[in-house]
């Protein structure tokens, strides 16, 4: 759901281990000379004046101990795809997995830095604004609708959402293409599922503190493991403090607690109960300052349009929930998982425009914007493991409901003089009063969705089948006058089909097919509510997985949106839409995660991506590429650590991002500039310096290293991108 917003603070856009045996040795030939043999076991036995050479097995180093099992940057499974822990291998679609070994090694602080070297994706469109995770998947905006957090959708509000902190997560799973089949109304994209830190029988147990450029220090825990000696209750709990800022002055605090606990009361049943609490500090608006369809710049510096003093957005956020999944025999096992979230944000900030094209004055007035923002969900899922004939099946079965309940205020003042900005000697430190709130709004929206999904495998074949079918409501008032202002009930089918091969070498080539549906907020010429655009998307591709440490993707795929809301015109002065938007993308992705040496781990991407407007109400938008949807991408990020060596300890990466350019409007009158960017990481085992050390690890993460300031124009408005971030760690883990 998008909120049209005065100024320039706009919401984003539809915000074991193996053993082998010898074999015995034969019995010695009758007759067989054994005196050699016994004369060379004299002389090998060491004789009275002989020391034993004592053996010594060297420490494991940190990273060993830590993700013991782990296949590097390869993920065995995912959650998400197929709401089962179904092979990677064996999904007939492309998924990314970003695991904590990923996510510490690059240092992420954020889900966009997070998701940003994963085929298909890309970040940024609306330059840096940390309210919201901008993360596009195959030309579509997911900042909103495609926000999962471990496989339950994060509604959006208006001007905020839920916010995630990555120290919190085990993973990101990135599921590319329609996902509607099992997660009801989402977009044509894909989605990022958010996999939260929950307890695990092993102890976890790290303390880690940072600082960072603009004054940042963070100190966070993550503590877990069983809490009885039979590990039929486990527990953990986390939590981060955060202060300091981010370029452009732009705040960045957080305070983070998440605790959970599980209880196994026997072999086949497990219930998890979990609750997180948050608190941050950022900046309502971190616009730049415009002039001319260009930014600003006084002196090679950018402006703020905003003022830092003046401008904050504190939001408060809690989740609640518990998940519980019972076996009842071989064949039927049932989860649910079951979600309450409560969001509530004050923000404020400064915003204007230029009187005419020459004057130096940037005249600026207050806004105050509220949201308040409720949500429940609830999934549940029997899934049943049978047989026919030669065919094995993993079949399940659901329901999914969603309840959003969001009210969001706005207030506003007069363009002030003590507002005013002169960028001939630009002067920030200006505080006042915020602008009492004047009009508000509060939108209702549920969906009950009933699915049904068949794994099936046959010898090497794998085909999935899955349908679904949603019923969706949505009310709007105007909460001074209680008037309705949009009301629209939809129903939708969404459904898939997936069909892979899995040869004995690791190839294994697939094809699937999928579908989505989105409601709209729009309104029509009549004053009803548009009804839902429409994804679908046909993808073939090709996998290959030769040892658990190597996988290999690359997909091709034809993915359209149909109906899309697009703007038809003015009536006394008030838009309305009409569903006749479309937009085609033909794409090409490749991804590797490997493991390559015992040493050199990677993960590459590259994308291509020829999108097109097919449909439109603008006619000079028509067969034009939608803005800020680059053509090619590519990255690649190599983590070296040096093993049995005089460097043993250390460890190295390396990352290079590009985006090729990209069109500022749909029009495609004028371009963003290509940009490349470099990020590196170092870190070190200090247990390898002295017994004593043992368990802690030191490292440091710059990202942008050359400090490339770049400018992201989109739809006639032109952002900042983030400049060199340099964060250094400090962890104990034991």
């Amino acid at each position: 759901m998008a909120t049209e917003l005065p100024g320039d603070a706009h919401a984003q856009s539809n915000l074991p281990a193996v053993t082998v045996d010898a074999p015995q040795q034969q019995q010695r030939a009758r007759g067989a000379s054994t005196k050699p043999a016994r004369a060379a076991a004299r002389a090998a036995r060491p004789t009275r004046s002989t020391q034993p050479v004592r053996q010594v097995t060297p420490s494991p180093s940190l990273d060993q101990r830590l993700y013991a099992g782990n296949h590097g940057y390869v993920a065995g499974t995912s959650s998400s795809a197929s709401k089962t822990d179904t092979p990677l291998i064996d999904t007939p679609r492309s998924v990314s997995v970003i695991d904590r070994k990923e996510l510490d090694d690059r240092g992420v602080t954020s889900i966009p830095e997070a998701v940003r070297y994963s085929a298909g994706v890309t970040t940024g469109g609306f330059g840096y604004d940390p309210r919201f995770d901008q993360i596009y998947i195959r030309g579509f905006a997911t900042t909103t609708l495609g926000d999962f957090r471990d496989g339950l959708k994060q509604y959006p509000a208006g001007f905020s959402t839920f916010r995630t902190e990555p120290y919190q997560l085990n993973s990101v799973e990135i599921i590319k293409g329609p996902a509607a089949v099992l997660y009801g109304q989402s977009v044509p994209g894909g989605l990022v599922d958010r996999r939260s830190k929950f307890p695990v029988e092993n102890q976890v147990n790290e303390i880690a503190i940072q600082a960072g450029t603009f004054d940042r220090f963070q100190t966070a825990f993550d503590i877990g493991g069983a809490a009885n000696p039979d590990t039929s209750l486990l527990y953990r709990l986390v939590g981060v403090a955060r202060t300091g800022n981010t370029n452009f002055d732009v705040a960045d605090q957080r305070l983070l607690l998440a605790p959970s606990i599980t209880w196994r009361p026997t072999v086949d049943t497990k219930i998890t109960a979990y609750a997180l609490g948050q608190k941050d500090e950022t900046d309502a608006s971190v616009a730049a300052l415009n002039r001319n369809g260009k930014l600003l710049t006084v002196n090679g510096q950018y402006l703020r349009s905003s003022d830092p003093a003046y401008d904050y957005l504190k939001l408060t956020q809690a989740q609640v929930g518990y998940k519980i999944e019972h076996r009842f025999d071989e064949v039927f096992t049932f989860r649910q998982h079951t979600r309450f979230g409560s969001l509530h944000t004050e923000s404020r900030y400064l915003s204007g425009s230029f009187a005419d094209a020459t004057t130096p004055i940037y005249n600026r007035a207050a806004y105050a914007v509220g949201d308040d923002q409720t949500s429940w969900q609830t999934d549940n899922a029997l899934q049943a493991d049978f047989v026919t004939g030669p065919v094995t099946h993993k079949v399940l079965t659901g329901v999914n409901y969603d309840h959003n309940i969001w009210d969001f205020k706005l207030g506003y003042s007069s363009a002030l003089a003590a507002y005013a900005l002169d960028i001939r000697n630009p002067t920030y430190g200006i505080t006042g009063t915020t602008p009492a709130y004047s009009s508000g709004s509060r939108s209702t929206q549920q969906q009950v969705g009933v699915y049904v999904q068949d794994q099936m495998q046959m010898g090497g074949w794998h085909l999935s089948l899955a349908g679904r079918h949603d019923w969706a409501d949505q009310t709007r008032i105007n909460t001074y006058t209680n008037a309705i202002t949009g009301q629209r009930n939809d129903a939708a089918f969404s459904y898939s089909a997936g069909l892979l091969y899995h040869f004995d070498n690791g190839v294994a080539p697939y094809v699937s097919y999928a579908t989505s549906f989105q409601p709209s907020t729009s309104m029509a010429i009549d004053g009803s509510v548009l009804a839902p655009s429409e994804g679908e998307q046909f993808e073939a591709g090709v996998k290959y997985q030769p040892r658990p440490d190597v996988l290999l993707t690359a997909s091709a795929y034809d993915l359209t949106e149909k109906n899309a809301a697009k703007l038809a015109g003015y009536v006394n002065g008030v838009a309305y839409y009409a569903s006749v938007g479309e937009i085609h993308v033909q794409g090409f992705e490749v991804e590797a995660r490997a493991r390559l040496t015992p040493e050199l781990e990677t993960v590459t991407a590259y994308t291509f991506a020829d999108a097109e407007i097919t449909k439109t109400t603008v006619a000079s938008e028509l067969n034009k590429v939608p803005a800020v949807t680059p053509r090619h991408t590519a990255s690649s990020w190599l983590n070296y650590t040096f093993l049995n060596s005089p460097f043993d300890g250390l460890g190295m990466g390396a990352g290079v991002r590009y985006i090729d350019a990209t069109w500022t409007s749909n029009a495609n009158t004028s371009r963003n500039s290509g940009y490349t960017l470099v990020d590196l990481a170092l870190r070190y085992d200090l247990g390898k310096l002295a017994r004593e050390f043992c368990g802690f690890q030191a490292s440091v993460n710059a990202n942008n290293v050359a400090d490339e300031q770049i400018a992201v124009c989109n739809a006639g408005y032109c952002y900042l991108s983030q400049g060199r971030t340099v964060i250094g760690t400090l962890r104990y883990r034991w």
